[in-house]
C-alpha cells in the first residue's frame, strides 16, 4: 500500500539497531532475583533467543518478544520485516512459532492507512511462518515502533541453545551481513532501489528453512544473528560454550557495497556498542579497518548461527545451499583460549 509517510524519518534508530547494547544489558540484568523452577529450561539468565518451559515430556513452549522502530519507509515492508525478525528468535531454538501479539507504537498523527498497512505486513509474514495472531496491544508514541510476542512449540529434548559449541565444531552463517550499514546509506539516500531491494528481501526472509535444515543434524548450539553483530552474537556463544572460535574471514559474504560504506566510516550507531561490548574478546589480527567494522555491524532480521558436528557439517552445508540465502562455512570452535575469537 502506497503511503506519504516516511517512517524512518520518524525515529533516531532503525530496527535492531535500536537494541540497548550487551554489556549494558548485562548490567540492566544482573541484578534481578531469578527464581528456579525445573521446568524452565531456558530463562533470561543465559542470553538466549528465547524462554523455553516445559509442559510435558513432549511438549516446551517457547516464548519471545521483538520489537523495533522503522529500518524502511514503506509501512507494509516494515511490518513484514519486524514480524520476521521477532518470528526468527523461536526458529534459533529449534521451534515453530503457533501465536503471536501484536506490539504496535504509533504517532497520533499518523494515518490510519499507514498504520493498518503495518499491521499487514506483520499478519503476512506470520502466516507465512504457519502461526495464527490472536491479538496484542497498542499505544500512542512519539516515534512508531512495531513487532511481536511470539509463543512456538519445540520437543524438550530438541531445544537448541546458544552455548554448547564443542571444540571441532563447523561454524555456519545463513545470510550475508551489511544490512546495518546498507540501511544507514539509506537514510542517507546513497544507495539505489535495486540495491535497497535487495536488503528487504533479505530481511523479511523466515528462517524458518534454515531451522528446517538444522534440527536434522547434531547441532551443539544456534542463534540468530540481530542486533549485536556476528561478533556479539558468536561471543555469547563462545563464552557460554566455555570455548574460542577461528572465523575465516575471507568465506563471510558481505552484501553488495557494504565494505565500500564501512570504509567511508558510513557506520550505524550499534557499530560502536557492538564493538565496546566485543572488541576485547577477539583477536582481530591485520585484517583491515573496513572489515572489521562490518563485522561489528547490527543486523535486523539476520541468519541463523549455527555450531555442527563435524561429522554432519558437509550434509548440512549440502542442505543449507539449497535452502537458505547463503550458506556459509565460516569457521570452527576452538578449546577455550586467551581470546573468544580468532580472526583470520
Amino acid at each position: 500500500m502506497e503511503t506519504d509517510v516516511k517512517l524512518t524519518k520518524l525515529s533516531k534508530c532503525a530496527g535492531c539497531g535500536a537494541k540497548v547494547g550487551a554489556g549494558v544489558l548485562a548490567k540492566l540484568l544482573g541484578d534481578l532475583p531469578t527464581h528456579f523452577d525445573p521446568n524452565l529450561l531456558v530463562g533470561f539468565d543465559r542470553s538466549d533467543d528465547a524462554s523455553v518451559y516445559r509442559v510435558s515430556d513432549t511438549l516446551a513452549l517457547v516464548q519471545t518478544v521483538d520489537f523495533f522502530p522503522p529500518i524502511v519507509d514503506d509501512p507494509f515492508t516494515f511490518g513484514q520485516v519486524a514480524a520476521t525478525n521477532a518470528l526468527s528468535d523461536v526458529y534459533a531454538m529449534g521451534g515453530e512459532p503457533k501465536l503471536a501479539l501484536n506490539l504496535l507504537c504509533v504517532p497520533e498523527s499518523m494515518p490510519s492507512e499507514a498504520v493498518h498497512a503495518i499491521l499487514a505486513g506483520g499478519y503476512d509474514k506470520v502466516y507465512e511462518a504457519g502461526a495464527i495472531i490472536t491479538g496484542g496491544h497498542s499505544i500512542f508514541d512519539e516515534e512508531p515502533k512495531y513487532g511481536l510476542s511470539v509463543t512456538g512449540f519445540v520437543h524438550p529434548d530438541k531445544v537448541l541453545k546458544n552455548l554448547g559449541a564443542r571444540p571441532g565444531d563447523v561454524l555456519f552463517l545463513t545470510k550475508p551481513l551489511g544490512i546495518g550499514i546498507l540501511t544507514t546509506a539509506n537514510k542517507a539516500e546513497m544507495i539505489d532501489q535495486s540495491a535497497l531491494e535487495v536488503v528487504i528481501k533479505l530481511m523479511t526472509t523466515l528462517n524458518k528453512s534454515a531451522r528446517d535444515c538444522v534440527v536434522n543434524y547434531r547441532v551443539h548450539a544456534c542463534t540468530d544473528v540481530t542486533g549485536f553483530s556476528l561478533m556479539g552474537h558468536m561471543l555469547e556463544m563462545m563464552q557460554g560454550s566455555d570455548a574460542s572460535a577461528r572465523v575465516e574471514t575471507g568465506a563471510i559474504d558481505f552484501l553488495p557495497g557494504v565494505l565500500d560504506f564501512a570504509n567511508m566510516g558510513l557506520l550505524p550507531a550499534g557499530v560502536y556498542r557492538n564493538r565496546a561490548f566485543a572488541e576485547n574478546s577477539v583477536d582481530e589480527g591485520t585484517l583491515p579497518l573496513k572489515l572489521r567494522d562490518a563485522l561489528y555491524d547490527p543486523q535486523t532480521s539476520g541468519g541463523l548461527l549455527i555450531a555442527v558436528d563435524p561429522l554432519d557439517a558437509d550434509a548440512l552445508e549440502r542442505d543449507l545451499r539449497a535452502s537458505v540465502p547463503s550458506a556459509q562455512r565460516i569457521g570452527v570452535v576452538l578449546p577455550k583460549e586467551e581470546k573468544a575469537i580468532y580472526l583470520v
